[in-house]
């Protein structure tokens, strides 16, 4: 099937070629092997970031087949399944029969993966506390709303592998912050 083209857009303003810079720092810092380790050390949970990501997921949408969770990272299926056998060797995940198709099996958090999940958001969000720790409650509003708005507009021009289906990373509008 073939791609459709992508629209014609015109040349970047300068205050968006501004917030490309700056989501491209926060990127590197956020995904440095050092970061990691450090939230890890925090959360006191001993995973990789593949791990990690996974875990996220599962826990903002469970229970996905393999190949959503595969979709959903952006991932080859094989590596969600690599993951996903140790995760599960571990405690973290299980497996659960796939209610449309009792052929097919979902993943699902254990009550150790929900608790990692728990241990490794609150561990960022305190970083990211002392980070914003002098910002006024209404500029943090403000830039979650802002923030939510642009990966909804980003998700909104996401190339689709199938036809009809949502977006890599999709979350629906009620478990937004705001």
């Amino acid at each position: 099937m073939p791609t459709e083209p992508l629209p014609a857009v015109p040349a970047a303003t300068s205050e968006v070629v501004e917030i490309e810079r700056a989501l491209t720092r926060i990127t590197y810092l956020s995904t440095r092997a050092r970061q990691h380790e450090r939230l890890m050390a925090l959360a006191g949970v001993p995973l990789d970031r593949a791990a990690v990501a996974l875990l996220r997921q599962i826990a903002d949408s469970e229970p996905l087949r393999l190949g959503e969770l595969a979709q959903r990272l952006g991932v080859e299926a094989s590596h969600v399944t690599r993951t996903v056998q140790q995760l599960q060797r571990s405690g973290y995940v299980t497996r659960v029969p796939d209610p449309d198709d009792r052929r097919a099996q979902r993943i699902e958090l254990t009550d150790l993966g929900r608790t990692a999940v728990d241990r490794v958001r609150d561990a960022g969000a305190r970083g990211m506390q002392l980070a914003l720790n002098s910002w006024e409650p209404e500029e943090l509003r403000q830039l979650a709303t802002l923030f939510h708005r642009m990966v909804d507009d980003f998700l909104t021009y996401a190339v689709e592998d199938e036809p009809g289906q949502e977006p890599a990373g999709s979350v629906p509008p009620a478990s937004r912050a705001g």
